[in-house]
């Protein structure tokens, strides 16, 4: 069972190994003609060895001296064939590296972009930890044998070429010095049986110990303001733990193998001088040969690792491509159309029978209306009824099982790459800010006027405050936003959708952190066409009755479905549990701003 693991992992290895060759011809050419050099260079400098050793030294012990002729000729040959096998070794260490990080490189591109074009449906499923490990871990894992393959190709170069000039030098020699191949490469197959499991086992270790890491720091504000520390501290030290022991036994194997596997060539040397000293005694071959055989074996000790090396990384190797493979050929990226949506005026949104669901749980079922040009809605419905799934197909963020959405009579579905975003802006109710400035955060690299910039702000009743910062449009915000407060940086995320005049403007709860009144002039804004140059259609997912009652029109959903629709003083008259819901969260602000003004007189 282990043999048919390992030749597996062999072959999958061999593989991945054919994917970085194929792309990368030009550049692993170079780096196996450079290893070849160095390798045939390593033979060269054996027999410029063994030729020094006959025809200088051996005379220089007899006679007691030597010719200048030879001197120099020996000079010249070891000089030269130590410069050749120095470059050898620069161009194989460069082009391997130019090779392995440009796989790396594509690798990561490839994943990245594939995030983009996956749907959200699709990273809802897939842990945020898990993704950066694909895109980093995995990649690196992935190539890192490329390193040393160019060597271990120049290895097996330098091999047949040591193999032809020993047989030529001495065929006994020869003889004995090849039986140590058999047993290198038994040793090397018994190295991967035992590594194989292990590496692959840390490699997965690496991804789990990332999504930990990734979540407890995601989830900061929530460690801390629970005291779950020490809690999440023990869970990361549990799992790192396991990485450790993971490596460790990694380690273990390459300890015990590596002394073995660097001393089966020594052991070969010493076997070539036991019997080459027998030779030389009986006249069949010289010093200079005998030289020349044995350090060939010295020589080869080192480069032979190579292909172990290569071996030693194949599990990983296997197990990052397989992991970044799977997000590649992942099914569910979005299809997209080559129809366009106008760039001006108010859009008009149809929601035609549309259905949704998560796995098997549907929450949105057959859900059906239409908002006119430059209307504003509301969508109203108690906590799990569908609107922030619905909202998400307004913008292509998700599919809509069946059924459709539709802006000015045109499927989403058949909008080209980028054109629901040129003319939908959505402002979610998590709203993230990058660690930049203020106008980087609101244009996100557009070329956006300051002009526009600050007619956005105003718009989103962020200029005042944005004004009163250090440096105004050039203040750096920090990461996620922190140096401000909730509605300002609901704010920046509403200006920052409205920068880009949508034809259609969607706010997913997009103010429940901005005091009443100021909420109240954004949306008196909203509907002021006046205030941009093309009005937009409005969506809001509103709670606060008087936000609702700005509204033209109000969807009350309930169990994702439409359970009525009007305006707002029609609902409240005839439909019971639109009137429970928003007189609810009326009685709870008004129980809120009560118990606020009593704190304050007590103080």
């Amino acid at each position: 069972m282990a043999s048919k693991v390992t030749s597996t992992v062999m072959r999958k290895g061999l593989r991945v190994l054919g994917v970085a060759i194929r792309a990368e011809k030009a550049v692993f050419t170079a780096a196996v003609l450079s290893s070849g050099v160095y390798g045939a260079m390593t033979v060269a400098s054996a027999w410029a060895l063994g030729w020094a050793t006959e025809n200088v030294v051996l005379p220089a012990f007899g006679a007691g001296e030597t010719a200048a002729g030879a001197m120099s000729l020996a000079l010249l040959l070891i000089l030269g064939t130590a410069l050749l096998k120095a470059l050898g070794v620069a161009g194989r260490r460069y082009f391997a590296g130019v090779m392995q990080y440009r796989m790396q490189a594509r690798s990561r591109r490839d994943v990245t972009r594939q995030y983009l074009r996956l749907p959200l449906a699709w990273h809802h499923r897939h842990p945020t930890g898990q993704l950066l490990s694909n895109a980093n871990a995995d990649a690196e894992a992935a190539w890192a044998p490329l390193a040393p393959l160019p060597m271990a190709v120049g290895v097996i170069v330098m091999l047949f070429t040591a193999a032809v000039a020993m047989v030529i030098t001495d065929p006994v020699l020869a003889v004995v010095g090849f039986l140590i191949f058999p047993a290198i490469a038994l040793m090397n197959l018994v190295y991967q049986r035992r590594l194989s499991p292990l590496a692959t086992r840390a490699q997965q270790l690496r991804a789990e110990v990332s999504e930990i890491a990734h979540e407890s720091f995601d989830g900061a504000l929530v460690v801390k303001t629970l005291g779950r520390e020490e809690e999440e501290t023990v869970r990361f030290r549990a799992k790192a733990e396991e990485l450790r022991d993971a490596n460790i036994a990694v380690g273990r194997v390459r300890g015990l193998f590596d002394p073995v596997l660097e001393a089966l060539p020594t052991l070969g040397v010493l076997a070539v001088l036991l019997v080459g000293a027998a030779r030389l005694e009986s006249g069949a071959i010289t010093a200079g040969v005998l030289v020349q055989v044995a350090y060939l074996f010295t020589l080869l000790a080192f480069p032979i690792r190579a292909l172990g090396w290569v071996l030693a990384e194949l599990p990983r190797a296997v197990v990052g491509y397989e992991r970044i493979h799977a997000v590649l050929s992942a099914t569910g990226s979005m299809e997209y159309g080559a129809a366009a949506l106008a760039a001006d005026g108010p859009a008009r949104l149809r929601v035609s029978d549309l259905s949704y669901a998560y796995g098997d749980f549907t929450v949105l079922h057959g859900v059906d209306f239409e908002v006119e040009p430059g209307r504003t809605v509301a969508l109203v419905g108690p906590t799990g009824s569908g609107k922030s799934t619905l909202v998400q197909t307004f913008v292509r963020l998700v599919d809509p099982a069946r059924g459709a959405v539709l802006v000015d009579g045109t499927d989403l579905r058949e909008v080209a790459r980028g054109g629901v975003s040129d003319v939908v802006s959505l402002v979610p109710q998590q709203t993230f800010l990058f660690d930049d400035t203020v106008r980087g955060n609101v244009t996100l690299g557009l070329p956006i006027s300051d002009q526009d910039v600050w007619q956005a702000l105003r718009l989103a009743q962020a200029d005042g405050f944005v004004s009163a910062l250090p440096s105004g449009l050039d203040t750096m915000v920090g990461e996620r936003g922190t140096s401000l407060s909730g509605g300002q940086r609901q704010r920046l995320a509403l200006a920052r959708a409205l920068v880009r005049r949508p034809r259609l403007l969607v706010l997913d709860d997009a103010t429940s952190s901005v005091d009443p009144q100021v909420e109240a002039k954004i949306l008196y804004g909203l509907r002021d066409a006046a205030a941009m140059s093309s009005a937009s259609t409005v969506v809001v997912v509103a709670y606060r009755m008087a936000t609702i009652a700005l509204a033209d029109e109000v969807v009350y959903l309930e169990h994702g479905r439409v359970a009525d629709r009007g305006t707002h003083d029609e609902l409240l008259a005839r439909c019971e549990g639109y009137r429970n819901l928003v007189t609810a969260y009326e009685r709870e602000e008004a129980e809120r701003e009560a118990l606020e003004s009593d704190e304050e007189v007590s103080a």
